[in-house]
């Protein structure tokens, strides 16, 4: 068994290549650079945990956003769930697992994952997402074939993983439920969530661009007209 780690499957934000889901609205440099900044505040949370080892498994280049402390290996090719699995046989166990789409994650919760298969209440811990995906999973060591089989970015992906785990025999607890970062609205309400993270300032920043000239549209209206709600209205103050 090695020592208790954190691992964090992560994209290098490159504009075309992540969060393509936000553009548009927002431009391919805009979408990259709300991953940007939600990659460095997952990269600090993990950077605070209390444990041996940080590794980030990387697809693509290192950048400025990269904390010092983290054992940093490239991502096989493959499917997403070759490149777990080939993650989780590097990192070795106990550990927890978290992507880049969750930066309103705290230690505390990773600390709490991780605790649970540290000890004896579970050999696994799975946290789920609102959208029917999961956040984040937890193993007291690798297990092979944990991730096969499972169809992935689906709605369903979480009930499957689960279902494979318990079929694997393992003792499962949950972990509470997270909004993945997918969307423009899932990127507001992530950073009213997180108002200080540097997600919810690169949010702020991009929607205000994208929002600006809609809201000048409405002000040059009718005499009388006001301003609509629209994206520029559920932008976190």
């Amino acid at each position: 068994m090695r020592s208790p780690h954190v691992l964090v499957l992560a994209k290098a934000p490159a504009p075309g290549r992540v969060k393509t889901r936000l553009s548009p609205p927002l431009s391919p440099a805009a979408a990259a650079a709300v991953a940007e900044a939600a990659l460095a505040d997952t990269l600090e949370v993990v950077a605070g945990c209390d444990v041996d080892r940080r590794i980030l498994a990387l697809d693509g280049p290192r950048g400025p956003w990269l904390p010092p402390g983290f054992e940093v290996i490239p991502q096989v090719s493959g499917s997403l769930n070759q490149r777990l699995a080939a993650a989780w046989e590097y990192a070795g166990g106990p550990g927890v697992q978290i992507g880049m789409d969750t930066p309103q994650v705290t230690p505390g919760l990773l600390t709490h994952a991780l605790s649970i298969v540290m000890g004896s209440a579970a050999d696994a811990a799975l946290g789920l997402a609102e959208d029917g995906g999961w956040w984040a999973i937890a193993l007291d060591q690798p297990r092979p074939g944990v991730f096969r089989g499972v169809p992935m970015s689906r709605p369903d992906t979480g009930r499957q993983q689960y279902d494979r785990l318990r079929a694997l025999g393992l003792r499962v607890r949950s972990l509470p439920v997270l909004r993945d970062l997918d969307d423009v609205v899932d990127a507001l309400a992530i950073a009213g969530a997180a108002p200080t993270s540097r997600t919810a300032g690169a949010v702020q920043d991009h929607v205000r661009t994208i929002a600006r000239p809609r809201s000048a549209a409405r002000e040059s209206g009718p005499a009388g007209g006001t301003a609509g709600a629209g994206v520029a209205g559920e932008a976190p103050a």
